[in-house]
């Protein structure tokens, strides 16, 4: 197996109808869908390596294709996390607020918020009134708000950023944010 390292999409838009197996796919926990070079194997135990661009994160159902045009399906591999539950949306908005105050990465859904598993943040869920569970699970938390956006073929809404700040001599001026569309 090659080097992938050409980011097509998710499977259902880059490779519909493709049955991937064994020999063509990874399952991989969140830190090695974190990093930029990885040596790994496939379901099968074939050897590949992985080289993506630094500080992108592969999502669980990402197609990559190597130069020869091979693909290989990343999955998002269950792993040691907590889910938190509460019993209302107040309750689970509230959880999150005290959580993202902690920088702990965070996979936020309607129903349920979910960290790799810390006994710590455990006891403060249940001390905040949530129900946390242990549990093996994939874990696909949010982009931080100050990461970088990463689009890929497919995506229309590529634009670089430009950030123009104007401090005229007032530190408590408001920045002037601009941004250049390449629409």
């Amino acid at each position: 197996m090659g080097t992938f390292s050409r980011i097509l999409g998710k499977r259902e838009d880059a490779a519909p109808g493709h049955e991937f197996s064994g020999s063509d796919t990874v399952s991989l926990t969140i830190d090695e869908r974190r990093s930029s070079r990885l040596i790994t194997e496939t379901k099968d135990g074939t050897k590949c390596v992985i080289l993506v661009e630094r500080g992108l994160i592969v999502r669980g159902g990402t197609v990559i294709a190597d130069e020869d045009g091979s693909l290989l399906l990343v999955e998002a591999a269950p792993e040691e996390v907590s889910t938190v539950r509460s019993d209302s949306p107040l309750g689970l908005t509230r959880l999150a607020y005290h959580l993202g105050n902690r920088h702990v990465p965070l996979e936020i859904t309607s129903g349920y918020l979910r960290y790799q598993h810390d006994h710590v943040l455990d006891d403060m869920v249940r001390g905040l009134g949530g129900t946390v569970t242990e549990e093996n699970a994939p874990f696909e938390p949010e982009n931080g708000a100050y990461s970088h956006h990463h689009h890929h073929d497919g995506d229309h809404d590529d634009h670089d950023h430009e950030h123009h700040h104007h401090h005229d001599g007032d530190e408590h001026a408001p920045e002037h944010h601009h941004h250049d569309h390449d629409d």
